[in-house]
């Protein structure tokens, strides 16, 4: 497969009378965008905003992050979601870098929403902060998502991948600045060069643990619940195959910009020819039951074994329960003769001091950490609050709370907020945009 991404630089976003990209400058037509959104008829109230790096703005509950698209020669962007099933990761695609479409709910705020800080002290806890964002900001007549904790979001989520399409066809007609191409041979057509390279094989573990549908990672627009790991090409998550789902604590989600965009896929890429053999994407699944954990586990190990894999690199969105998903196929992998490395945050406990993971063994000796996820964050008040930053006071929100008896609450009467990690909007960065090192004392 071979897949072309033409790049357009964003260098500015305004509103303006016609939605077109030029010279770098992203205009928007609002009221053509806000007609895209309604289209749904559950979304009752919606606005759009465009925040940049450095505006003192917090954005709450922050529930998605897409990256602006077109598919050439027609074909939705995200398969199976937005429009017909097709096979994505071959052809060409254009896209709008450097922005994101960020879709915040108006009021409440679930399980999996998170906060974001485009200036401040904030903004060093999210990769979305570097970005010019179009924010969303909407809420749906859909009660019974309100007051459930694990909320669905569906209308919401759903508007912010149709606006993302909408505002990607500026750019239909014109010559990207920039094209990336990524293209892998059979595995078995390699050339002898190739070959003799140690070969790895990257297992990403996307949120599939939900029994009930409607809250998992979908790929092809099927719930990730029903699948078993699946050997994938590359090229299909970055071009639209994988969408986010709506369950899992925030700082530790992939959103859907992440997987078209997914840093350890592109420098496995940038390695490929020479320091390794990059076999593909055995996309795996995370499970409820002991007895599926560990089936899942074989099945990987298998499948990177008869593909020929000498290394593997595994990677877990979310922690806890997935954490016995994570370990068991690390350990699976090096049983099998497949040396392998881990990608993970940890769950340490406010002070540090905790069980890093739910589980470990002795085999599982190559894991690098993204971060706590219980790590305390004090932040001053924001000059504007896009949403409802009550959201993060009610014990629902990952990482905020109504009240602590330690603590108090997560917000404070001026607006200055205290919360864990866990609720900064894919804070760890999993995926490979982390920036956090280790410090020695």
């Amino acid at each position: 497969m071979k897949l072309e991404i033409g790049n357009f630089f964003v260098k500015d976003i305004v509103f303006g009378d016609k939605t077109a990209y030029e010279n770098g400058i992203l205009t928007i037509n609002k009221e053509e965008a806000l007609a895209v959104v309604k289209e749904d008829e559950h979304i009752t109230e919606a606005d759009l905003f465009i925040v940049k790096p450095g505006d003192k703005v917090r954005l709450v509950p922050v529930k998605e992050a897409i990256e602006p698209r077109h598919r050439v020669g027609g074909g939705p962007v995200f398969p199976g979601v937005t429009g017909d099933l097709m096979q994505p990761g071959n052809g060409k695609t254009l896209a709008l870098k450097d922005c994101s479409v960020l879709v915040v709910g108006k009021h409440w705020g679930g399980f999996q929403d998170g906060l974001i800080d485009m200036g401040g002290e904030g903004a060093k806890y999210t990769f979305f902060s570097q970005l010019k964002n179009i924010v969303l900001v909407a809420d749906t007549d859909e009660e019974f998502e309100k007051r459930e904790q694990q909320k669905k979001n569906r209308a919401l989520r759903w508007a912010g991948m149709r606006l993302a399409e909408y505002i990607g066809n500026c750019v239909a007609d014109l010559e990207p600045e920039e094209v990336e191409t990524y293209e892998l041979e059979p595995v078995t057509k390699r050339s002898k060069e190739v070959n003799d390279l140690p070969s790895v094989v990257l297992v990403l573990q996307p949120q599939s643990q939900m029994e009930e549908m409607g809250y998992n990672d979908l790929v092809y627009g099927w719930d990730c619940n029903h699948m078993v790991p699946t050997f994938m090409h590359p090229n299909e998550v970055l071009d639209g195959a994988m969408i986010s789902g709506s369950f899992m604590p925030c700082s530790s989600k992939w959103s859907t910009y992440d997987f078209q965009n997914y840093p350890m896929i592109k420098r496995l890429y940038k390695e490929h020819g020479k320091t390794v053999n990059f076999l593909g994407v055995i996309m795996s699944n995370l499970n409820v039951a002991l007895e599926q954990k560990e089936r899942s586990a074989l099945f990987v190990a298998q499948m990177a074994k008869s593909l020929g894999a000498d290394s593997a690199i595994v990677a877990e969105e979310g922690y806890g329960n997935p954490d016995a998903d994570f370990i068991a196929c690390l350990v699976a992998l090096e049983d099998a003769g497949v040396k392998t490395v881990g990608l993970t945050n940890e769950c340490t406990g406010r002070d540090g001091a905790s069980q890093p993971l739910v589980t470990l063994d002795p085999k599982a000796d190559a894991i690098v950490s993204c971060g706590n996820v219980s790590e305390l964050i004090k932040l001053p008040p924001m000059e504007t609050v896009l949403g409802e930053l009550e959201a993060l006071a009610r014990d629902g929100l990952s990482g905020g709370w109504a009240d602590d008896e330690l603590l108090g609450p997560s917000v404070k009467e001026d607006g200055s907020i205290i919360m864990e990690n866990n609720a900064m909007f894919c804070g760890d960065q999993v995926a490979g945009w982390s920036t956090k090192t280790m410090v020695e004392y």
